[in-house]
C-alpha cells in the first residue's frame, strides 16, 4: 500500500492517524463498474489493518468479478466542529466466500459489542449467511489521506448531529 498524498489543508498540525480513522463508525463509499457504467455503494466495514473488508450485497459482487478494479473514500465530517477527514483508496475488490465471524466484526463496529440478541433483526439473516451473500476483501495499492478541517461559523457550532425525524 503506497500513500502517495498527505495533506492538511490548514494550521500546522500533524495527519490523522490512518488506523485510527478506519476504527471510526463511518460509511465507505465503494467505487465500481456496474453493467450500465460507474456505480457507487454506500457500505459499512471493517479495516484489519491490510485490507478493507465488506458485506456483498446483490450487485457490487457480481460487478467486481467481472471488473475488480474499484476505489474506496471514507469521509468523517462534522458540521459543528469543522471535522473533515478524508480518505481514498485505489486497487482491486475479491470477491470471496461469506464468514460470519467476519460479519460479525463488522456489525459490532457499527452495533456495538453488547448481547447481539438486541441489534436489529433484519440482520439476522446476514449473520447465518442464509441470505447467500459474499465478503469483497479490498486490498489498497494507493492511499490519499487529506485533513480539510475547517474553523466553523457561529451557526454550525449550534448545530449537532440528530437522527432525520428525531424531534
Amino acid at each position: 500500500m503506497q500513500i502517495v498524498d498527505k495533506k492538511v489543508s490548514a494550521d500546522n498540525r500533524d495527519i490523522f492517524d490512518l488506523n485510527e480513522f478506519l476504527s471510526r463508525p463511518l460509511f465507505a463509499h465503494l467505487a465500481h463498474v456496474g453493467e450500465q457504467g460507474a456505480r457507487e455503494s454506500p457500505v459499512w466495514f471493517h479495516w484489519d489493518g491490510k485490507a478493507v473488508w465488506i458485506i456483498g450485497g446483490t450487485s457490487f459482487p457480481k460487478n467486481l468479478k467481472r471488473e475488480p478494479i474499484c476505489a474506496v473514500g471514507i469521509v468523517d465530517w462534522d458540521l459543528a466542529t469543522g471535522r473533515l477527514h478524508h480518505v481514498g483508496f485505489g486497487g482491486n475488490g475479491e470477491v470471496v466466500p461469506f464468514d460470519p465471524q467476519m460479519a460479525r466484526t463488522i456489525f459490532r463496529k457499527y452495533f456495538g459489542f453488547p448481547d447481539e440478541r438486541e441489534w436489529d433483526e433484519r440482520f439476522t439473516d446476514v449473520l447465518t449467511g442464509g441470505l447467500g451473500l459474499e465478503l469483497v476483501r479490498f486490498v489498497p495499492a494507493t492511499v490519499i489521506m487529506r485533513d480539510q478541517s475547517y474553523t466553523p461559523t457561529r451557526w454550525a457550532r449550534q448545530r449537532e448531529r440528530t437522527p432525520h425525524g428525531a424531534a
